[in-house]
C-alpha cells in the first residue's frame, strides 16, 4: 500500500512538472511570438500586389527566391552540435584584444574627378563616392547584428560611428535583408537624408514597414538596371539566402551589385557561396577597377553560402577586377575563425595570384586607383 501511495504521489510530481514546463515553454513561444509581431526592427515580409510581382522573377519558384545553382543550409545533428560545442567552448582570438583604430577624421582626400573614394566602416558598410554622387553601401552602423542588443555585438572600435557627420546620401544600395546587412537603427537614423533606395526584389516591404515612402525605393531583380544620373546601377547574382524572422526564409531576393559610371566600374560582391555566376557578371559587365569581395564568417560547413579566403580571390579574378577589398570581417564575430583570419588568408591569395589586394583601416578614405598598399597591415598590431 505504501510503495503503491509512493508511486501515486511520485507520478503527481512528474505531471505537475511536466505541465510547468509546458507552461514555461507556452509562455516563452507566446513572448517571442509577441516579440517578434510587434518590434519593428523585424520589419515585413511582402504581400499583396508586391508578392505579385515578385512572383514574375525568373528567380522565384512560387513561394520562395532560389539560389543560381542548388545551395544547402541544412546541417545534420551531429554537425550542427559540433559546431555549437565549438562556439561555446573552442576557438581562441574571435575578437580583437583592444580597440580597432579607426580613421574617421580623415575626411577629405586628394583625387581627380576620373578616381573614386571608398570609406569602409567594417563588415560590409562602404561608402562610394563616383561622379558626384554619395552611395552607401549596406550602411549596417548599428551595436549588434540581431534583433537584440546582446547578441552579435560590434567589436570595440576606438571611436564609433557617428552617421550625423556623413553628408548628404544620394542613394542606399542594399544586398540582402540579414542584420549585419541591413540594420532597423541605422536605417531610421539615415532615412531624412537619403535620396533613394535601391534594393533586391522584396526588401523594399522592410523599408516600407519603417516609414520609407514607395516612391524613393526601386526593386531590381537579377540583371535589372537602374540610374543615378550617370552612375548605371545593376543588380547581379549572388549565392545566399534571406531572413530575418523564424517564418521569412528567402521570402525576399538577395544580391550583389554593379556601379558603372563615367570612369570607374565598381563591383560589390554582397554576401555570396562561390559559384558560376561570378563569371558570368565577369563576361556581361567587367573587367572592373575595383571589387569589394565577402571574406568573413565563413566555415567549410557553410561554403555554399560564404566564400572561404581562397574563394574570395578566385571570385575577383572571375569577375575580371584589377583589385580587391575584403569585406564582411572587421566587426562581428559570426562564424568560428580568428578574427583576422579572413584578411590574412585573402592577403596571402591575393599575392599568389598576383592580384593587388587594399586592406584600409576602417574609416580611411582611398582612391583604389591611386592605392599604395603598406608594408605593416593594421591589424598585426592588435
Amino acid at each position: 500500500m505504501r510503495k503503491r501511495y509512493k508511486y501515486i504521489m511520485a507520478k503527481r510530481l512528474v505531471l505537475r512538472l511536466l505541465a510547468v514546463l509546458v507552461i514555461v515553454a507556452g509562455l516563452c513561444f507566446i513572448g517571442i511570438m509577441a516579440f517578434m509581431n510587434f518590434s519593428f526592427q523585424f520589419g515585413a515580409p511582402p504581400s499583396g500586389m508586391h508578392l505579385e510581382r515578385i512572383s514574375k522573377s525568373a528567380n522565384y519558384d512560387g513561394d520562395k527566391f532560389v539560389n543560381p545553382i542548388p545551395t544547402s543550409m541544412d546541417m545534420d545533428f551531429k554537425d550542427g552540435a559540433n559546431v555549437l560545442f565549438e562556439w561555446m567552448f573552442k576557438g581562441k582570438d574571435r575578437k580583437p584584444g583592444k580597440a580597432i583604430p579607426v580613421y574617421f577624421e580623415n575626411t577629405e582626400i586628394s583625387h581627380a574627378d576620373t578616381f573614386s573614394v571608398i570609406t569602409w566602416y567594417g563588415h560590409s558598410a562602404i561608402s562610394v563616392k563616383m561622379d558626384g554622387k554619395h552611395i552607401l553601401l549596406d550602411p549596417m552602423f548599428g551595436d549588434a547584428a540581431s534583433p537584440v542588443s546582446f547578441m552579435a555585438k560590434r567589436f570595440k572600435y576606438a571611436k564609433p560611428i557617428d552617421v550625423e557627420l556623413l553628408p548628404k546620401i544620394d542613394a542606399v544600395i542594399l544586398s540582402h535583408d540579414h542584420y549585419d546587412h541591413l540594420d532597423y537603427t541605422s536605417i531610421m537614423k539615415l532615412k531624412d537624408r537619403v535620396n533613394h533606395y535601391y534594393t533586391p526584389l522584396g526588401v523594399g516591404s522592410h523599408l516600407k514597414e519603417w516609414g520609407i515612402g514607395k516612391e524613393k525605393i526601386t526593386e531590381l531583380d537579377w540583371w535589372e538596371s537602374s540610374n543615378i544620373d550617370n552612375i548605371e546601377i545593376t543588380a547581379a547574382p549572388a549565392r545566399h539566402f534571406s531572413g530575418r524572422g523564424l517564418t521569412d526564409r528567402n521570402k525576399t531576393q538577395w544580391a550583389s551589385w554593379v556601379l558603372r559610371g563615367n570612369h570607374e566600374k565598381i563591383y560589390f560582391s554582397g554576401d555570396s557561396g562561390y559559384g558560376p555566376h561570378f563569371k558570368e557578371i565577369g563576361e556581361k559587365h567587367g573587367p572592373f577597377d575595383f571589387a569589394m569581395m565577402e571574406c568573413g564568417q565563413y566555415n567549410e560547413k557553410w561554403e555554399e553560402i560564404h566564400m572561404l579566403p581562397e574563394q574570395t580571390v578566385r571570385a575577383t579574378m572571375d569577375v575580371q577586377s584589377a583589385s580587391m577589398m575584403p569585406i564582411h570581417w572587421s566587426a562581428f564575430n559570426l562564424s568560428l575563425h580568428t578574427w583576422t583570419d579572413p584578411v590574412e588568408r585573402a592577403v596571402k591569395a591575393a599575392q599568389s595570384n598576383g592580384i593587388k589586394i587594399i586592406t584600409p583601416g576602417i574609416g580611411e578614405r582611398f582612391s583604389p586607383g591611386k592605392y599604395s598598399d603598406k608594408d605593416t597591415y593594421w591589424w598585426s598590431v592588435l
